[in-house]
């Protein structure tokens, strides 16, 4: 384990280890969830496991083309490691997280079967010991460098010795580690992540903090004038009070006015009734009629008044509506405001503690 081992997938996993003893039971490996990672080697090719708890390394297993990871639930899974003689179980938060780790062993799984095949084609186009054997042509002998009195060797197996000897060599390289190399270099990858986690999570608060200072001075500069203009709703509130008075007054005008233009109206039915009868002189005709256009011009004063206070009084009416339209607007607008100005304080102090 190198730094030419990079990090290709990580997630966060209760660790367990099955139970060497009853081979049944499982054995959690640490208190909490640990970082489970992915590793890939792309000079050797080798995939690995890597898992690291306190001072040791709790997961290292060479992925291989024969492993199974398998789901025995919704958020476990487990798959067997031969070569370090035991089965490892992992325990997610969610499904989510089990099908992503699930997905990313298939995938490591065919990636290490694809770079054995590529090996094993590599391995018999450089080596003609291996095309011979596999086509059992028979070895030819060779003579010793040090003369005819030696024994003779054939090369074929000194071939089959030779890779036997290589593929031993690499298998210990590649089941053998350095478990202080992986602690570290596992650790340093956690750490590293932690760090630019927390270094995100730090500009992210302090953009946050911005906002959120120039969402609450906005929002105060906002609630002074909605006081203010509540101050002048209540003032004008003061003022409908007035004018409350004002309409039982117009009221009160209204009727008399109606009535004194009914009473004028059967005066003049009255007087237009009796004028042929009672008109004995060309003078008394003449009054008669200056009387009854006079009656006629104040009747009309009389309607016109009567028009312009329903007017008045319907727009009173109307203004007034409107006004304490504004004003329960105003009062739920200042509602929302104080609620959202309490939710920042809050997440400010919350933020100040942390």
């Amino acid at each position: 384990f190198s730094r030419r081992e990079q990090p290709i997938f990580s997630t966060r996993a209760h660790v367990f280890q099955i139970d060497p003893a009853t081979k049944r039971n499982w054995i959690p490996a640490s208190k909490h969830a640990l970082t489970v990672s992915y590793f890939y080697d792309a000079t050797r090719n080798v995939y690995r496991i890597i898992s690291v708890g306190g001072t040791k390394a709790i997961i290292n297993s060479t992925i291989t083309p024969n492993m199974t990871f398998t789901k025995t639930s919704q958020k476990f899974g487990q798959w067997a490691d031969s070569r370090a003689n035991t089965v490892y179980g992992l325990g997610f938060a969610s499904e989510q997280h089990l099908s992503q780790f699930a997905e990313k062993f298939q995938e490591v799984k065919e990636a290490a079967r694809l770079a054995r095949e590529k090996s094993q084609d590599k391995t018999e186009l450089t080596n003609p010991a291996l095309n011979i054997a596999s086509h059992q042509v028979l070895p030819s002998p060779i003579i010793s460098s040090n003369g005819p009195g030696e024994d003779k060797l054939f090369r074929s197996q000194s071939a089959d010795v030779e890779i036997t000897t290589e593929k031993e060599r690499l298998k210990k390289m590649l089941s053998e580690g350095s478990v202080s190399e992986v602690q570290w270099e596992a650790e340093f990858f956690s750490l590293q992540d932690n760090n630019n986690k927390l270094v995100a999570a730090l500009h992210e608060a302090n953009a946050n903090v911005d906002q959120w200072k120039k969402q609450l001075a906005a929002y105060q500069e906002e609630t002074e004038t909605l006081r203010q203009r509540v101050a002048e709703l209540e003032s004008q509130g003061a003022h409908d009070s007035s004018s409350e008075n004002n309409k039982e007054e117009l009221s009160q005008t209204l009727e008399e006015l109606e009535l004194l233009i009914k009473a004028k109206d059967e005066e003049i039915q009255m007087l237009k009734s009796q004028k042929c009868g009672r008109w004995e002189t060309e003078g008394e005709r003449e009054e008669t009629l200056q009387k009854l256009q006079e009656l006629e011009a104040r009747n009309a004063e009389l309607e016109r008044r009567l028009h312009l206070a329903e007017q008045t009084l319907a727009e009173t009416l109307a203004e007034r509506e409107k006004i304490q339209n504004e004003v329960t607007k105003v009062a739920e607008i200042m509602d929302v405001k104080i609620f959202e100005l309490s939710e920042i304080r809050q997440g400010l102090a919350k933020l100040v503690e942390s």
